[in-house]
């Protein structure tokens, strides 16, 4: 099996304060992936972009994939093949309470430049504090273009990872997270497990019934646009309909 390193030219890229994203050493299953975020227009992924005037308030999130296996006592188990890690959201939240979400939220002053490598920090010591994750065992390869979620005026950047060392994940803090759980990319390329959410407001999106839980919204759309742009897609019943109520 080919690695993303031996088809995408050089092993690193480094952002423009230093920072480095390495695609050395990456599983091959993975090298659709890299390609999409290489190529991938901000426009394909969403048509919510960052505000012209500069509004809005920069945040990350991490999309961390993992082979399926878990660190723990005895070493590594058997999982259900590559899987990517969520969390949900605590009720009390003021901002998407209740929601499966990729770890992460807005950038703190000693997260560095938003620019730069600021996203980066972020994304992984959100993905810590929420999940309690190793950030050691979690190597960055690629980032997405800034995203907008005009109801809580997040500018988000997306920073993708493989979990080459998995470590054990777990509620930290009950106040801002609900339970972390992984959802194996079978799961979410299974045709059955795909709806679309239809919002009071008219808005239509894609979602997936997976875990015991409904991940709509920014998070089920950028799901969606991976799997279409990796070639993992795999046709499902659009008609298929969940409806939200104003709550969501």
């Amino acid at each position: 099996m080919t690695r993303a390193s031996d088809t995408q030219g050089p092993a690193r890229d480094r952002t423009r304060d230093g920072a480095v994203l390495s695609k050395e050493g990456l599983p091959g299953w993975l090298d659709p992936v890299v390609r999409a975020v290489e190529t991938v227009r901000p426009t394909q992924l969403s048509r919510f972009l960052p505000p012209a005037d500069g509004a809005g308030r920069q945040s990350a999130v991490l999309i961390l994939f993992g082979d399926g296996t878990r660190g723990g006592e005895g070493g590594k188990d058997p999982g259900r093949g590559p899987e990517l890690l969520l969390m949900e959201r605590a009720g009390s939240l003021r901002s998407h309470p209740g929601q499966p979400a990729f770890p992460g939220g807005a950038l703190d002053p000693e997260d560095g430049d938003p620019r730069g490598d600021g996203p980066l920090r972020a994304a992984l010591r959100e993905a810590e504090e929420e999940t309690g994750l190793d950030p050691a065992g979690v190597q960055l390869f690629g980032v997405l273009p800034k995203l907008y979620i005009p109801v809580s005026g997040f500018v988000v950047t997306p920073v993708l990872a493989w979990w080459r060392e998995p470590s054990p994940v777990g509620v930290v803090d009950p106040a801002e997270t609900a339970r972390v759980f992984t959802v194996s990319v079978a799961d979410l390329t299974d045709p059955a497990n795909r709806v679309t959410t239809i919002h009071p407001s008219g808005h239509r999106g894609p979602a997936f019934l997976v875990e015991s839980a409904l991940v709509w919204g920014f998070t089920a759309g950028i799901i969606d646009r991976l799997l279409h742009f990796a070639g993992w897609e795999r046709p499902w019943d659009r008609d298929k309909q969940v409806p939200l109520d104003w709550r969501a």
